[in-house]
């Protein structure tokens, strides 16, 4: 016999539809083995797919379990930031009315999530911003199709939950070319052998200075089956955190992510030596319902 299982779709990082960066949120996961979420996450194809389960602990309200197409993230920040959205409108999870918090449990750790009734969501990372190991310039310009005067600098592993490669290019034109070089970067980031983190992805960035926004980013992760990502919240949280990592006040970033790809999408962070926090608005695009 079949199961029915309810699933809602949104875009997050948006407050117009089909902008932003989709997810699905099965809202009926328990049950469902771990084999059978990750085709659940292949057949949905997008960048990530919620599956929220019943807590571990009483105090938190839901354990949320993360995929991509291909495999299980610790931790990823528009899942977040549209599975609680979704969950606010749902109004209660698990028998629980939902108000203005939410804790949810994760491989990476607690994710604090804070919601106002105008539909944006705020996330709280898991960690703080660590910084281990670098990517020589060279093999980064050559895995994303740029030449080394393109970038600013060598690459930094960077992680607040999900170690990302961020590299700072040298200007808007070097950005707008940017693009996966497959064989190149499977040769020189695949595993990242040479330092042994397996970051997600590529994050590239730049500064816009008086501009609408303070940072324009890009995010590929081509082995992770995401060629590239219209909106990367665990990547901006890591890059934000980086930028503020010496700071104890506060810096307020508006990250620009996704506009060459036809989906832009804001992403508000705020970031510390101690904390990361990053949020924005989402809309809701479908209902329905999963046979399994």
């Amino acid at each position: 016999m079949s199961k029915e299982r309810r699933y809602v779709a949104c875009d997050v990082f948006t407050n117009v539809r089909f902008g932003g960066n989709p997810l699905a949120v099965v809202l009926d996961a328990e049950g469902l083995s771990t084999e059978q979420m990750q085709k659940i996450a292949r057949e949905f194809n997008y960048s990530e797919t919620t599956f929220v389960l019943p807590a571990k602990d009483s105090a938190n309200d839901a354990n949320v379990r993360i995929f991509t197409p291909n495999f299980e993230m610790p931790f990823a920040g528009h899942p977040n930031v549209g599975t609680a959205f979704v969950l606010k409108n749902e109004g209660a999870v698990f028998g629980r009315k939902v108000g203005d918090r939410l804790r949810f449990e994760e491989i990476a750790g607690l994710v604090e999530m804070e919601l106002t009734a105008d539909g944006v969501a705020t996330l709280t990372a898991p960690q703080k911003i660590s910084v281990s190991g670098t990517i020589p310039r060279a093999k980064l310009a050559e895995s994303i199709s740029l030449d080394e005067k393109d970038l600013k600098g060598d690459g930094v592993v960077a992680s607040v939950g999900a170690p990302f490669i961020l590299t700072e290019l040298a200007s808007r034109d070097a950005l707008a070319r940017a693009k996966p070089n497959l064989p190149a970067y499977e040769r020189n980031l695949a595993g990242n052998i040479h330092d042994g983190l397996n970051a997600t992805g590529v994050h590239c960035w730049v500064r816009d200075d008086g501009g609408e926004f303070d940072l324009r980013v890009r995010m590929f992760g081509p082995l992770k089956g995401v060629f590239e990502d219209p909106a990367t919240g665990s990547a901006n949280a890591a890059l934000s955190g980086y930028l503020a990592r010496e700071s104890a006040t506060p810096i307020k970033f508006r990250i620009a992510q996704g506009i060459e790809m036809g989906r832009p999408s804001l992403l508000l962070a705020e970031a510390s030596s101690s904390r990361v926090r990053l949020g924005g608005s989402c809309v809701t695009t479908m209902r329905g319902t999963l046979l399994t």
